[in-house]
């Protein structure tokens, strides 16, 4: 136990730097994911334009730039709301960040780092990654888990230290470990699934 709470606080002060996506503001160039349970066809990537508007069919346009993914979402909900016979339900995502650009517009280069995951990720290899990417962001990189992965066994290998991640738990918001910040040369390894796992 004692064991567990060492490692637990030493990933959550390493976490520290992170942007958690509820705190984040969108900018002008990112890419949000929209999703609408009620109407699958409303799904879709849309381009946050310099002015900081995105466009929704059925919803026209929306502020987005400088309001935080919730806003944005209760701002689609309530748009598209006189379309349904109930509010629907709306997922917002931010798919990808915008470039960074300088001063005068030109694009900055972005410091990366390497980043090794192996097993039964569904693109194990070699990636590179952000400076500052989580391993959350690291797992989406890889587009998730090959059906044989052990998602309560993911493990996290920093040298000599190795941590282990349960992705379920993750998912369902109950380790705040999601968002601990990689390091150059870390390798991810996702195991296999045992027989009755």
């Amino acid at each position: 136990m004692k064991k567990l709470i060492a490692i637990t606080s030493i990933l959550l002060g390493a976490a520290l730097p992170a942007v958690a996506q509820d705190s984040y503001r969108i900018k002008p160039g990112d890419l949000l994911r929209v999703e609408v349970l009620e109407d699958s066809n409303l799904n879709r990537n849309v381009l946050v334009l310099p002015d900081g508007s995105i466009a929704v069919p059925m919803a026209g346009t929306i502020a987005a730039g400088g309001q935080t993914v919730a806003q944005v979402q209760a701002a689609l909900a309530s748009k598209l709301g006189p379309n349904f016979a109930a509010t629907p339900n709306v997922f917002v995502g931010v798919d990808r960040l915008a470039e960074p650009r300088a001063a005068n517009g030109a694009r900055k280069a972005v410091r990366t780092m390497t980043v090794y995951v192996m097993g039964e990720g569904a693109k194990p290899g070699l990636y590179d990654l952000p400076r500052g990417a989580t391993l959350l962001q690291a797992l989406a990189a890889t587009g998730g888990f090959s059906k044989f992965a052990a998602t309560q066994r993911v493990q996290l290998r920093r040298g000599a230290a190795v941590y282990n991640f349960d992705y379920k738990a993750m998912e369902q918001g109950q380790m705040g470990l999601s968002n601990t910040v990689l390091m150059e040369g870390d390798v991810i390894v996702i195991p296999q699934r045992r027989l009755f796992e």
